[in-house]
């Protein structure tokens, strides 16, 4: 069993600062940092770091960017067999980060943009397949057509927000938005939304399963008919920046290791919270124990 992972991949420039500048603002930052980002590659990272073996398929440039992109999935274990090369710069992205943990951020996708879905090959044995909308929409339907055809469960973290074809949702088992793309596919107001209604709601475009992240408050999650709401756990937040990911990542290792849904997206809760509590430079050392250990403490209540 193994998990496919297949998105963009970023090289990361994370700046501290008082607040995000306003226009025509420069604002005097207090730290930077360098780090391995894109949704797909930081998903593929999270999932191997909890156990997972990872297969990551993905396109960088020819620049020193996309060698150290490169380096960063190997170090963890991933298998990088499928990252192509392009002439070009690799995808980047700018985060800035507030004090609170909040951030906001730029990508250029670059590199990304350029995926060869005939070069894709899913493993055999690939078991749960996750994609994300930083790549083409076209290349998505392909390698969830391909996995659907191969047994494995596809799972689309619809971020960022943008349109989802019907034809690509329909081949989703689970989806995994936030409260921000949850309100944008219902076109709805995000101060009005109901995490359980709208998980509900959300089934109805195709997917089996749906879980609507709430940051701190915990998840929706809806399957098989049946909604719930899990609490989230008692942090101290560093930075959100890549919180997503490493619940995304950490969910697929659960699943790929036979884990419910329930019990994988509770798994994902912990790996995101310690993510978001860890400075960026301890974050590797996140394990599958830690994660244990925190879902082993009582939740929020």
């Amino acid at each position: 069993m193994s998990v496919f992972v297949c998105g963009a991949l970023h090289y990361d420039v994370i700046v501290n600062a008082p607040h995000l500048p306003r226009l025509d603002e420069t604002v005097a930052g207090e730290a930077v940092k360098y780090a391995m980002g894109g949704k797909g590659g930081n998903q593929a990272v999270a999932a191997a770091q909890m156990g997972a073996r990872t297969t990551f398929a993905g396109r960088i440039g020819d620049d020193a960017s996309g060698v150290a992109l490169l380096e960063s999935l190997n170090r963890i274990g991933v298998d990088s067999s499928q990252v192509q090369r392009e002439p070009g710069p690799s995808g980047m992205s700018v985060a800035i980060v507030e004090p609170g943990g909040g951030y906001g951020a730029v990508i250029v996708s670059a590199a990304n943009l350029g995926i060869d879905p005939n070069r894709i090959s899913i493993p055999d044995d690939a078991k749960i397949i996750l994609l994300q909308n930083e790549i083409p929409e076209e290349i998505n339907y392909i390698v969830a057509q391909s996995a659907r055809n191969g047994g494995a469960e596809v799972v689309l973290n619809a971020a960022p927000a943008r349109p989802i074809g019907a034809s690509l949702l329909a081949l989703i088992d689970v989806l995994v938005v936030n409260r921000v793309e949850a309100a944008g596919m219902l076109e709805t107001d995000e101060e009005k939304l109901d995490p359980i209604s709208a998980a509900q709601s959300l089934s109805k475009l195709g997917p089996k399963t749906v879980i609507i992240t709430l940051g701190g408050d915990g998840l929706a999650l809806y399957a098989a008919g049946t909604a719930i709401l899990q609490h989230g756990h008692p942090v101290q937040v560093v930075s959100t920046h890549g919180a997503g990911d490493a619940f995304l990542g950490a969910l697929a290792a659960a699943r790929d290791a036979g884990k419910s849904l329930a019990l994988a997206a509770c798994f994902g809760q912990a790996a995101a919270a310690l993510h978001v509590s860890t400075d960026i430079d301890k974050r590797k050392a996140i394990t599958r124990q830690c994660v244990e250990a925190l879902i082993a403490q009582p939740p929020i209540r």
